[in-house]
């Protein structure tokens, strides 16, 4: 048999090499992956797993961060925050305080004053998230006989040359992280003596303005779960 007369065969094409695939560290982080580790380190700093200091630095370091591999360290140390906004831990840190149902997913309520005043007080369910916003205005948030649902309320303060003070009861905890620059960012710490009382935080900046929070003297909330019970009907 002549093989030079043989049919040759195409060569197969070549294809070109796929390009490779990143370690899940090495991708971009995005806006929703920075919300959720900020998330993370809100609730740590309300249950005093963080200080201050350390939240704020950590927060920094958030929102410096490009990839995912960047953000992953700073909340490795912490548990995660769970689908209703608590931390995730053991069996050790099973709820036991009758806090009624709260809205998945619920938008945060937003106060905004400009040349103008904005109150929220009497009777009224606190959500989880408060964005409060005064430029050459006053913004007053009043807690004191508010109907908290879950256990930690944060509140987002920004002043520009305006006012925002938060009253919460003497007998819940309340802490905070801000920076005032040519202004007053003021929060008076407090531990309640209930291991599961309400945590009100209060983060955000003054621009030669003023935020204030403080508790109200001589306004208590007492007998927690009756009244949450009645409002809720549970």
């Amino acid at each position: 048999m002549d093989l030079e007369k043989q049919p040759q065969k195409p060569d197969a094409p070549v294809r070109p090499a796929a390009d490779p695939v990143p370690p899940p560290a090495a991708i971009r982080a995005s806006d929703a992956d920075r919300d959720r580790v900020a998330d993370i380190l809100r609730e740590a700093l309300a249950e005093g797993r963080l200080d201050a200091e350390e939240h704020a630095e950590r927060i920094d370091s958030v929102y410096r961060a490009k990839t995912v591999g960047e953000l992953e360290p700073l909340v490795r140390d912490l548990p995660a925050v769970g689908a209703d906004g608590r931390a995730a831990a053991g069996p050790s840190a099973a709820v036991s305080y009758g806090y009624g149902p709260e809205e998945s997913g619920a938008p945060a309520e937003n106060l905004v004053a400009v040349f103008s005043s904005t109150t929220r007080r009497g009777r009224w369910r606190v959500g989880r998230k408060t964005q409060a916003f005064s430029l050459f205005g006053n913004v007053e948030i009043d807690l004191t006989e508010a109907l908290f649902s879950q256990r930690t309320t944060v509140i987002n303060a920004t002043s520009i040359f305006g006012n925002v003070e938060v009253y919460v009861p003497e007998n819940i905890s309340l802490r905070g992280s801000g920076t005032g620059i040519f202004g007053n960012f003021e929060v008076v710490t407090l531990e309640s003596s209930e291991p599961d009382a309400p945590v009100v935080v209060v983060n955000g900046f003054s621009v030669f303005g003023n935020v204030e929070a403080k508790p109200k003297r001589g306004k208590l909330i007492t007998d927690l779960r009756r009244h949450l019970r009645k409002h809720f009907g549970y």
